[in-house]
């Protein structure tokens, strides 16, 4: 089974794939993305679930730092959940302008935020939780979004 670090990181590159099939098929008509923007703002809230729900919480009840990295991870996801919801908007009113530039803003967001969990978090993660790897990626693999 995989590391928490491989696991997650692997699951950030899926979820990249995702936003770059939406905003190929945006380029065409925003009609045609609807459901690409759909499948990547699912997979995406997935993922923000599997390290607020699983991994967040055993680092944080491990280590005792609740205020520290997981804290900060917290508020960049509900970021980008903010403009995930005004890209659904700007998708329903047909505002490709609008679109393109939340999905800009998105996309810098993302690769800085995947950076720094990549970086520092999962291996941080990785080595406090080394012994429970296998049991909590198998959780977030079972994980059912809410």
């Amino acid at each position: 089974m995989s590391t928490i670090k491989e696991y997650l990181s692997s699951d950030h590159r899926r979820c990249d794939e995702l936003f770059a099939k939406m905003e190929d098929m945006a380029t065409k008509s925003l009609d045609d993305a609807k459901e690409a923007y759909e499948a990547f703002a699912g997979e995406t809230e997935r993922h923000f679930q599997m390290e607020e729900r699983v991994m967040f919480l055993e680092f944080e009840q491990k280590t005792g730092m609740t205020q520290g990295p997981t804290a900060m991870m917290r508020h960049e996801h509900s970021q980008m959940r903010s403009l995930l919801k005004q890209m659904s908007e700007a998708i329903d009113a047909v505002n490709k302008d609008k679109f393109f530039g939340l999905s800009e803003t998105l996309m810098i967001l993302m690769q800085q935020h995947n950076m720094k969990e990549e970086q520092m978090l999962y291996s941080m993660a990785q080595q406090h939780l080394s012994a429970d790897s296998d049991r909590i990626v198998s959780m977030m693999e079972s994980m059912i979004v809410e």
